[in-house]
């Protein structure tokens, strides 16, 4: 009934099997892909019409992970899958990125990859198993795809790199990085590390791309035995309308890339691609957006042709050359910590707020369920490129914000060390490349306004690349224009100390190492610019926090005391918020966190809870205050809700009828803890008045 072809490759020790032939047998390619006992299903579809109003290539990539693959059942009211999770869209775009260059630049039919996860062992990881399975999938579906592609995970453990470590090894790891590309080059990398210098970066991009080569080989074996038949792509011939188009606007073109401001040289480009459209005018034959294409291709060809010959960019700087920044801190009076940081045409308003674990975002994934102390969340509204347009957040919101996320983590203080719960906003006011990493630099400058005592400034670059074929030239900064026209989007974070994030992707079949050799060099003199830029702002964190900022502070009671604390049916611990005004969370070993609105509130809080949870010492003398009367002596409350007695004999040093001829309810008075029994405190008056 089934024709099956199966492939096993030996990736890092582990045996890796690829599939195909039993399963989803009328997609185009199919693949089950196992490591260990996860198990991904990817399959691939390709449209067999093209949409003729289409003017880019329509590739959608879906990862899914399917709790039963990990036997669990979703939160939620429906009890099912629902929207795509934060980590599913990203490992969609980490699929998306090394596998989209490898397509045709004429490729307009809509091809649709599905991955998803239907068994997952928690301990191969699904992203770098689905991308393999992406791309196996592919390579036998007869779509015009030029891979396969490889991918694989490295750690770096005490000097040494790990190949696909596991959650528990990323602990101990200075470096979580992932990698993909062809045999002969990288498309993509994406990582967090912990100051890693330049060259431990390439020797672990390298480590990767050698780890995955049998992978690709072994993809490629297997798409020998079974591949279906290659599509065959109509291609048309522009020759004609290029050349017609050169003659006309070769000139409008280079005057409007001579134009330093953005907005400025739009205008005249926009006015070009109305002069071209003229120019066909009653061609039935040309669709509008066959010919803007082929106007695309010629603004490359100027920009291009201008930065490798002349090594002058469309604003006239140098190829290494950083745009004029401008930092400010502190500029929203009732937020916890705040910066502007504005580079060229790029600016952000960054924010960060300080709560406590209640505001923990909560998790639910294959793992289970997780807690998440800094957030740090991106937004790009139109207006930053004056454009009308969508308000909300997309794919690339989700991957800019986690981008930035993993940069300024490794600086962040210990729960520890800073109890607060942190969240970032970015919100881009204006965007002409490389938003991202003013993302970066804004985030550290409102860390350090806020207080937060990070380790060091962190500081982002993006660079790019102009490659013709043996020549090239990487670019510092890059622009809009230059990143839209380049081949390279290649963005570095880190402290003057090394690199905590790296990000890159290639537009082309790939690229050398000594290109992303000589790429990070570059990068590192931009990054240590930017940060001496920073540091005439705000060189480290402020000692306080702002006077609107919640006083925060963590004790530790005995487990013993947990009960106590928070009293019958949360009685004690609801009267404490209410006397002190502050927010008190308790937990299970034993640490209480107090938050509060001002440091007031904060210490009639501590004061509260220490007098709970106060021992009482025997020899001290406390202050206290007769609460029962009995006929062998009287109950005194002296250490906050504690109670002790006072027997008759110990109330005076002469003998003692009758207790009330001594004390009354109400009374105040001195008294001396003299012992225990069965766990009630002894005391006496007649002692600590001698």
């Amino acid at each position: 009934m089934f024709k099956q072809f199966k492939e096993e490759i030996n990736f890092g020790g582990k045996k890796l099997i690829l599939e195909t032939g039993k399963v989803a047998r009328q997609a185009d390619g199919a693949i089950l892909a196992t490591l260990g006992e996860t198990v991904v299903l990817a399959t691939v579809v390709g449209a067999k019409k093209v949409n003729p109003e289409t003017d880019y290539f329509p590739l959608s990539v879906n990862y899914q992970e399917k709790y039963y693959a990990a036997g669990k059942i979703p939160g939620g009211y429906f009890k099912r899958e629902a929207r795509p999770t934060e980590s599913e869209t990203l490992i969609s775009r980490l699929i998306d990125r090394p596998i989209r260059p490898l397509f045709p630049d004429d490729f307009r039919n809509e091809v649709q990859v599905l991955p998803t996860v239907i068994s997952y062992d928690n301990e191969n990881e699904a992203d770098i198993l689905s991308i393999i399975a992406s791309s196996a999938a592919l390579s036998i579906s007869g779509l015009p795809f030029k891979g396969p592609v490889g991918a694989s995970r490295v750690g770096f453990i005490d000097g040494k790199y790990i190949l696909n470590p596991t959650k528990k090894d990323l602990e101990n790891s200075k470096l979580d990085l992932v990698v993909a590309g062809t045999k002969d080059a990288v498309l993509m990398v994406e990582s967090e590390a912990s100051g890693l210098t330049e060259k431990e970066m390439l020797d672990a991009v390298k480590f990767g791309h050698e780890s995955f080569v049998s992978v690709i080989k072994g993809i490629e074996k297997l798409a020998k035995s079974c591949s279906k038949e290659k599509w065959k792509i109509e291609k048309k011939d522009y020759g004609k309308v290029y050349k017609t188009i050169q003659k006309e606007l070769t000139k409008d073109l280079e005057k409007a890339f001579s134009e330093k401001d953005k907005k400025k040289r739009s205008e005249l480009i926009s006015l070009a691609g109305e002069k071209c459209l003229n120019l066909f005018e009653g061609q039935e034959d040309l669709l509008e957006h066959e010919i803007m294409l082929q106007l695309k291709n010629l603004e490359k060809d100027i920009v291009r042709t201008r930065i490798l010959k002349s090594k002058k960019r469309i604003d006239g700087r140098g190829l290494a050359d950083v745009r004029p920044i401008k930092c400010e801190v502190g500029i929203l009076p009732r937020v916890h910590g705040s910066a502007l940081f504005t580079r060229g045409e790029t600016q952000a308003i960054v924010t960060t707020t300080l709560g406590t674990s209640d505001d923990e975002q909560r998790i639910e994934s294959l793992e289970g369920l997780r807690r998440e102390r800094f957030m740090l969340h991106y937004n790009f509204p139109p207006f930053s490129v004056g454009e009308t347009g969508r308000i909300g957040t997309g794919r690339r919101e989700v991957g800019h914000g986690k981008l930035a996320w993993r940069a300024l983590n490794s600086s962040l203080p210990k729960k520890e060390n800073f109890p607060y719960t942190l969240r970032i906003v970015s919100d881009i006011t204006e965007s002409n490349g490389s938003s991202s990493m003013a993302t970066v630099c804004g985030s550290s400058l409102a860390l350090m306004d806020a207080a937060v005592p990070i380790a060091e400034p962190v500081a982002g670059i993006a660079m790019g690349l102009i490659k013709e074929k043996d020549k090239f030239s990487i670019l510092s900064d890059i622009l809009g224009d230059e990143d839209h026209l380049g081949d390279m989007d290649f963005k570095v974070a880190g402290t003057k100390s090394g690199i905590t994030s790296l990000q890159m992707d290639i537009k082309i079949t790939g690229i050398t190492f000594e290109i992303m050799e000589k790429a990070l060099d570059q990068a590192k003199e931009g990054r240590v610019h930017i940060l001496n830029e920073m540091n005439k702002t705000i060189k480290s964190s402020r000692k306080e926090v702002g006077k609107y900022t919640p006083k925060m502070e963590t004790i530790k009671v005995d487990k013993k005391d947990i009960a106590t604390v928070i009293g019958k049916g949360g009685a004690t611990i609801r009267e404490i918020v209410e006397t002190s005004g502050a927010k008190v969370d308790v937990k299970d070993n034993g640490e209480v966190t107090i938050a509060a609105p001002d440091e007031e509130s904060r210490k009639k809080a501590k004061d509260f809870i220490n007098s709970l949870t106060a021992k009482p010492e025997v020899g001290k003398i406390y202050k206290g205050k007769v609460v029962k009367i009995m006929e062998f002596g009287a109950f005194v409350n002296f250490l906050g809700k504690q109670d002790g007695l006072v027997h008759i004999s110990e109330l005076a040093k002469k003998r003692v009828a009758k207790v009330t001829d001594v004390v009354k309810e109400g009374d105040e008075v001195k008294v001396k803890v003299v012992g225990f029994d069965r766990g009630k405190v002894k005391l006496s008056i007649k002692q600590a008045v001698a």
